[in-house]
């Protein structure tokens, strides 16, 4: 149940965006906005996010994972209340729609990120990899049925996705704090001159692989982003599929990504050589598949080349996971993994607006762009990531004894 309870958390995390990606060009034509302004609708949560994350990390280095972590979800579900209010009743509806939305990005930002620092003080060696493999599967499995779950509700109203947040997040808040019990401990929180310093020697030291793994991270994301709007799009517009069908079709990549999430990461364990060679592998499917989409324009063929791209981001993402999760100190956990998931939020918040720019600018150039940054996210971590020949005991608490760096 503690698992499960962490794994609900990312899963609130997903739906922010997910489960409105099939809303939004219905979205576009109620409100009578522009293709640029609905993307703001993602992209604001997520710059929320970002910016908010690295205080709530530090926050829970300091406090406590569950004293950030439940407060977050009570903002999450009050800025979702907001948004669908305001679509419902408010006159200037759109604003009101982004102050949500922004409130929304701040609540989130004491979600997922502060999850993985909680399994990494939860649990530890190849146990920590598997649940970490689990966190990153919920975060899939939350983007698989959060277009079916907004295509579904919306044919209700087409902002009925916004009150389904605070259902969520009440059941989140429920299951943290019933089941998951943080371990207690006697130290008292470094000064923050201290804490500073210590995360700047983090960085000295670990600095040329964690930019690595957080360049992946983004790119991992604004990828997978961009090419789920650029989908919802040409569905609608080109194919005339909506609602629930259209939800389905999303899903279908997603599926392959969570499945391959979950068999990675409870396989790894604390393999670092493995890790290291399934995140460049995973890019290089990446790159190959976004690179041959360019030759397909079919749905069916479409679909089956970029499947081999969900299955690569399944095999980057836990493998990254590990790497940050167990790179350093409980006690300055919480920030590491906050700064990677801020890193992840900005690849998603970019991506939407900038796919819809290069939507308008070429197909070809846009699917070429994205081939080009996953080969070189490939080449960052196979040159700036080097791993000991000697395979680290699993009880080790952080991966700075396993790693040695360029």
């Amino acid at each position: 149940m503690t698992i499960f309870a962490i794994g609900s958390i990312p899963l609130i995390l997903v739906l922010g965006n997910s489960m409105l990606i099939p809303v939004l060009p219905k979205m576009k034509t109620e409100l009578h906005i522009t293709q640029f302004q609905v993307s703001l609708i993602i992209s604001v949560f997520s710059i929320a996010a970002a910016l908010s994350i690295p205080i709530l990390g530090y926050l829970s280095d300091r406090f406590s994972r569950k004293a950030v972590i439940i407060p977050a979800l009570i903002l999450y579900g009050v800025g979702g209340l907001l948004a669908g209010m305001a679509a419902a009743w408010f006159s200037n509806a759109y604003t009101w729609i982004l102050a949500g939305r922004v409130m929304q990005g701040i609540g989130a930002a004491g979600t997922a990120p502060i999850a993985m620092a909680l399994t990494g003080d939860l649990f530890k060696g190849g146990e920590q990899s598997k649940v970490l493999g689990l966190v990153e599967a919920s975060n899939g499995f939350g983007k698989v049925i959060s277009p079916i779950i907004g295509s579904l509700v919306a044919l209700l109203f087409w902002y009925a996705a916004f009150f389904v947040f605070p259902i969520f997040c009440f059941i989140s808040i429920l299951l943290t704090i019933f089941f998951i019990k943080e371990k207690k401990t006697k130290k008292e929180p470094p000064p923050v001159g201290q804490y500073i310093k210590g995360l700047v020697s983090v960085f000295k030291t670990e600095g040329r692989w964690l930019f690595a793994a957080y360049v992946t991270g983004a790119i991992c994301l604004f990828t997978l982003f961009g090419i789920l709007f650029y989908i919802s799009d040409i569905l609608e517009k080109t194919y005339k599929i909506d609602g629930v069908l259209k939800g389905g079709i999303l899903a279908i990549p997603l599926l392959f990504m969570t499945t391959t999430s979950y068999i990675t990461g409870s396989k790894i364990g604390k393999k670092m050589g493995l890790m290291k060679s399934l995140i460049v592998i995973g890019l290089l499917l990446m790159t190959l598949s976004f690179s041959a989409l360019v030759f397909f324009k079919s749905l069916v063929p479409f679909f089956a080349v970029l499947v081999i791209s969900s299955i690569g981001t399944g095999l980057v993402l836990p493998c990254i996971n590990s790497f940050i999760t167990g790179s350093v100190p409980s006690d300055r956990r919480g920030f590491v993994t906050s700064l990677y998931g801020s890193v992840r939020f900005l690849g998603v918040a970019i991506g939407p607006p900038v796919y819809s720019a290069l939507m308008v600018w070429s197909r070809t150039g846009m699917f070429l762009t994205t081939a080009g940054l996953t080969l070189l996210a490939a080449l960052l971590c196979l040159f700036l990531i080097k791993v000991s020949k000697k395979e680290p005991s699993e009880e080790s608490d952080t991966l700075f004894k396993k790693l040695q760096f360029t």
